[in-house]
């Protein structure tokens, strides 16, 4: 081989104790300047076979050799490794385009099938599938790939620069948006209350790191979403938000009220909303919904601070009910709720079909009373009172004596269960565990397609059991349970004190005359709200 070729190559830098220039000058008459010469130069390089090797050997010795200075020596040896090494490259970007061809070529589908499959896929799958090739990547750049945005976790590993990503890139044609930190997958059965509720400064994920030590080791919260990961919402005047469907919200612990509600007002179009664990007030919330999105049908709200958020006021429950008709699933869970306000929504929102009302810590019930027929609440099919702590067993009795003489007809689920038993007529402190229910066994023989959840703890079957450390970072409030099996076949589950015990008061300050939670509300008194 003639060492010249090496040479002409990879042009001599003029003094050789000065730095190389990154960028040779355009006057030196390089193979750049020559794109024949430079490919009949490469293709001299490719002629040469595997059992080549000595040769190229003894040329670079003789090259080096014929060099007098060390510098100019080594210098040889770095262009020789640098022309190696691009060469490599090049072959490499060349295999990938290649195979990026063939991909297009082999690939069944055309472009605008291939778009419709990637519109189907979960956010994260299309991101997967861009990565791949060229051909792939063409295609997952179409909006429609993005309309239905999923970036919902376990751990923290989204921030905000992702969502803005994301939804720029879906722009006018989003229509889902499923954004946080849900800890495990929601199970979808009718009678479950198990929150979704997670804070991520006082909890372990499941990599069995906790949220601290997650963030020391990436030195700074890159993967946090903070109150503007809404504001691409709002960006080219409203137009990603203005025809989005649904909008899921979990354990953004640094949203506010200000920040939500600037995005909840670029939704007009909003159908579905579900929020989970941010800190944002209830009454705020629904006055943002009834303001902004008028054809709402399915609001879930799960606090973040079980029975402490009282914020909601009867102007506000009005409102909701004027100006979102088309509701037909409430949920409101962990909030401090008063029969007055859930009554006036109940009864207003006349389509409502499901109302979850799992939590909620004032409600005793009252609000059940002349609904089921034309006092509203005829259409329920699903009525969730759960864990109430109020929640009272005469008007437990009396709604199934209700539903038993005809009310509520199309009620195919009903769940009154509380692990803190019921609320007796004369103390809510007195709880009762064993309720007895005449007209229970009655209602399942003469409604068989109504399912009914009432599981009570069985008194004194609590077994205190010490306290570690992990308990501590779990929930300081969460009482320990142990279950016992009774002889009705009920499975019983009980604790030693109220779980609510930061708040023993009777959940009735709006009426503080009242040495009970008010229940005596006449028909008249609240058609006239």
């Amino acid at each position: 081989m003639d060492t010249t070729l090496l040479h002409d190559a990879v042009p001599v830098s003029p003094n050789p104790k000065l730095k190389r220039p990154c960028c040779y000058p355009s006057t030196d008459p390089t193979p750049n300047s020559d794109p024949n010469r430079f490919d009949a130069l490469l293709e001299s390089f490719l002629d040469f076979n595997d059992s080549s090797g000595i040769a190229l050997d003894l040329a670079i010795d003789r090259l080096i050799d014929s060099r007098p200075l060390d510098s100019e020596k080594n210098d040889v040896i770095d262009r020789a490794l640098r022309l190696g090494a691009a060469l490599t490259e090049a072959a490499k970007r060349s295999a990938r385009r290649r195979a990026s061809m063939h991909n297009a070529v082999v690939w069944a589908l055309p472009s605008d099938l291939t778009i419709k499959v990637f519109s189907l896929l979960d956010t994260q799958s299309v991101c997967h599938a861009a990565a791949t090739c060229s051909f792939f990547n063409k295609c997952a750049v179409d909006p429609l790939c993005y309309s239905n945005i999923n970036l919902t976790t376990i751990v923290p590993r989204v921030n905000n620069i992702v969502v803005s990503t994301m939804i720029q890139r879906a722009g006018k044609v989003l229509r889902s948006l499923k954004l946080g930190i849900v800890p495990c997958p929601p199970v979808a059965s009718l009678g479950s209350s198990q929150a979704l509720v997670y804070s991520m400064r006082n909890s372990s994920d499941t990599s069995g790191f906790s949220w601290n030590d997650k963030r020391s080791r990436q030195g700074k919260e890159t993967f946090v979403l903070t109150r503007s990961c809404l504001a691409p919402l709002v960006a080219d005047g409203g137009a990603p938000g203005a025809l989005l469907k649904r909008l899921h919200l979990y354990n953004i612990e640094r949203m506010d009220n200000t920040a939500f509600g600037a995005a909840i007002s670029a939704c007009p179009s909003l159908l579905d909303l579900e929020i989970v664990g941010l800190h944002v007030e209830l009454r705020q919330t629904l006055e943002s919904v009834s303001r902004s999105c008028p054809l709402i049908e399915r609001l879930f709200f799960e606090s973040s601070k079980t029975g402490r958020d009282d914020s909601l006021k009867l102007p506000t429950c009005n409102d909701l009910v004027n100006n979102c008709p088309y509701l037909t699933s409430l949920a409101l869970r962990g909030f401090k709720l008063h029969d007055l306000k859930v009554r006036v929504l109940v009864k207003g929102l006349r389509n409502l079909k499901y109302v979850d009302f799992s939590t909620s810590y004032a409600i005793t019930g009252d609000f059940l009373r002349n609904l089921g027929g034309s006092g509203g609440g005829s259409l329920l099919e699903v009525l969730i009172l759960r864990d109430c702590m109020h929640l009272r067993e005469a008007e437990v009795s009396r709604l199934l004596s209700a539903i038993l003489a005809g009310r509520f007809r199309l009620l195919r689920h009903l769940d009154v269960s509380n692990r803190e038993g019921l609320a007796s007529d004369e103390d809510w402190y007195q709880r009762c565990y064993t309720p007895s229910f005449m007209s229970l066994r009655e209602l399942l023989e003469e409604r068989p397609n109504l399912r009914v959840l009432a599981d009570f703890p069985a008194e004194g079957s609590f077994v205190e059991e010490p306290m570690t450390s992990s308990d501590v970072n779990i929930d300081t409030n969460s009482p320990s349970l142990a279950s016992s099996h009774t002889s009705d076949g009920y499975v019983f589950t009980s604790s030693s004190e109220s779980s609510y015990n930061s708040d023993h008061s009777s959940g009735n300050e709006d009426f503080p005359n009242a040495t009970y939670p008010v229940h005596g509300e006449s028909s008249d008194e609240v058609d006239d709200l």
